[in-house]
């Protein structure tokens, strides 16, 4: 992974912890002893968002001395980034460095246990990450070997049943009005049954998401649709973790969307800050 925050978001996030100076390294004289600093993992896991905490420590006025990629998977006691640099600069930069990676790498670690469990799978995970932070929380999904379901509302269609609910015409009807109004689109269609999986593949949808349904479920939608030209792409959504990933892929799916890799603990960075 090379794309990282830009600097307003860092520098915002250097504000927000540090917004008139660290008043106990000032007060105890240390701030320009030279010091150095480095983060290892207390678990496996695998790392997200350590170029952002590599230029946190940077705008800090510290000095990047090695750093891990995101995306790398690191065994416990791993040291993946270490600066030095003056005491201040490193205090500053400590804290917020460390969360973002925790964070971060908490997301990719989920993400890519979810990857494995359905080799061949595309895992794709929706945009309920934490409101604020979907920049770096896209990233940690990427890191993970996972792709974004959706960024947004603005590029894709997606027909949920609170849509349906304001329609009256047949569903071939409004298929094909989108199918005209957007026709470099995909639609892709939630249901809640096989017999609605059914219907809206065979009027024409391309993806059916099917919301929170078993495996068993999937494989029925799958086998029911398989004669459609083009059959559609059956995507189970909602309760898709890794304990459950094998079962869908075995079922015959392709494509698996999740939010699982949002909800969960941090990983667990240790951070060793002393004399240089």
């Amino acid at each position: 992974m090379t794309t990282i925050l830009p600097d307003a978001a860092l520098d915002a996030l250097l504000a927000q912890d540090v917004p008139y100076g660290d008043l106990t390294t000032d007060a105890l004289g240390i701030a320009a002893r030279p010091a150095r600093m480095s983060f290892a993992a207390r678990g496996a896991m695998v790392l997200a968002g350590t170029e952002e905490a590599a230029r946190l420590v940077e705008k800090a006025g510290g000095r990047i001395r090695r750093v891990e990629p995101s995306g790398t998977a690191v065994e416990a006691g791993a040291v993946f980034l270490e600066a030095d640099g003056p005491a201040g600069s490193l205090h500053r930069a400590w804290k917020v460095a460390q969360t973002l990676v925790e964070y971060a790498s908490g997301i990719a670690t989920r993400a890519r246990r979810i990857v494995d469990a359905a080799p061949g799978v595309t895992v794709a995970c929706t945009r309920k990450n934490f409101p604020g932070a979907k920049d770096l929380s896209v990233k940690a999904v990427q890191a993970g070997g996972a792709v974004m379901h959706r960024l947004g509302l603005s590029e894709t269609l997606l027909v949920f049943p609170e849509h349906r609910a304001f329609l009256s015409e047949p569903v071939e009807t409004w298929i094909a009005a989108l199918r005209r109004k957007a026709p470099e689109k995909k639609i892709v269609v939630e249901v809640g049954s096989v017999e609605e999986a059914v219907a809206f593949a065979t009027a024409g949808a391309d993806v059916i998401q099917l919301e929170k349904l078993p495996p068993d479920a999937a494989r029925a939608v799958i086998g029911a649709t398989r004669h459609l030209t083009p059959p559609p792409v059956v995507a189970p959504a909602g309760g898709v973790t890794e304990a459950n990933a094998a079962a869908y892929a075995a079922a015959g799916c392709r494509l698996l969307i999740t939010s699982a890799p949002f909800f969960g603990q941090p990983a667990d960075v240790k951070v060793v800050l002393g004399p240089a």
